[in-house]
């Protein structure tokens, strides 16, 4: 248990050195070889704007095996990799995600949908069926259930999607299980990869905007897609921060439309007084 507590602390804080983005998945890193034997292997390669395994055929958790992409229900989804039996790490991510998914206004299975899958080919539709009652039900959102979506697969179809989300991980040979990143990644309704959030606490604007931003503005409010112009999302990190031209530009705007309406309102009332001083008519 000390030693899945290491590895917890380690991964949950996505270190810099293992969450990179593909163009630096060849670079050295100093941090990396700081890391324990058995961690050096785990990690994220973002493979942002990419599509996923659409082909790979994964259960559900009603025993029923189907292609990737027939879980993909034209909404943006967030793909969560963990495996159910996890005595840790992966019950502290499906919670974080819980747990923000609880404040976002938007809904599971109208707005978006939530795709966990085990990366264990062990596991099965049993498991899965288990997780998926255990977080419809905290979630408690009526009308919501469909859009839960608990996987398993072959080996084969684990490492093809795992392998086009740049998921990297490995098994302890003496403890029998998984050493692996804190990660999850919001996919577009076409199911290509628009981003990643790491750790196991997820901001509520950040997976809101990424939710926004992957659905081409088709969810949200107004709001949301006027904070898209003020905030950029970071993969070096990510996270959304602000963005400084962003916010020039909305305030430019704002100034701009409030000279049109003084001018507007100005003239309306001239005009008003015009008509009041002219003669009556008899």
């Amino acid at each position: 248990m000390k030693r899945l507590a290491i590895i917890t602390a380690i991964l949950a804080n996505g270190l810099s050195a293992q969450l990179r983005p593909t163009q630096d998945v060849g670079a050295d890193s100093t941090a990396a070889t700081t890391l324990p034997e058995q961690l050096k292997e785990v990690g994220v390669d973002q493979k942002l704007n990419q599509s996923v395994a659409l082909d790979a055929v994964f259960t559900d958790d009603t025993g029923t095996a189907r292609p990737f992409r027939e879980y993909l229900s034209g909404r943006p989804a967030i793909l969560v990799p963990v495996y159910y039996e996890c005595p840790m790490l992966c019950h502290m991510i499906l919670n974080g995600v819980l747990r923000t998914l609880k404040i976002v206004p938007l809904n599971v299975g109208r707005d978006f949908d939530v795709i966990a899958f085990s990366f264990d080919p062990s596991e099965n539709a049993q498991n899965a069926r288990a997780k998926r009652y255990e977080y419809t039900e905290r979630y408690a959102r009526a009308g919501t259930e469909a859009g839960w979506k608990f996987l398993t697969g072959s080996a084969e179809a684990i490492q093809a999607l795992t392998g086009s989300i740049g998921y990297r991980y490995d098994k302890d040979p003496k403890s029998g299980q998984w050493n692996h990143a804190s990660a999850i990644a919001i996919l577009t309704p076409e199911g290509r990869i628009s981003k990643y959030f790491f750790g196991v606490e997820f901001s509520a604007r950040d997976l809101r905007l990424g939710l926004v931003e992957a659905s081409a503005n088709k969810i949200g409010t107004l709001a949301d897609v006027v904070l898209l112009y003020c905030f950029h999302y970071d993969p070096s990190i990510g996270k959304y921060t602000t963005t400084v031209m962003g916010i020039m530009r909305l305030a430019a705007a704002a100034t701009i439309l409030g000279l049109i309406s003084f001018w507007i309102i100005s003239w309306r009332q001239s005009k008003q007084r015009y008509v009041e001083r002219l003669p009556a008519i008899s």
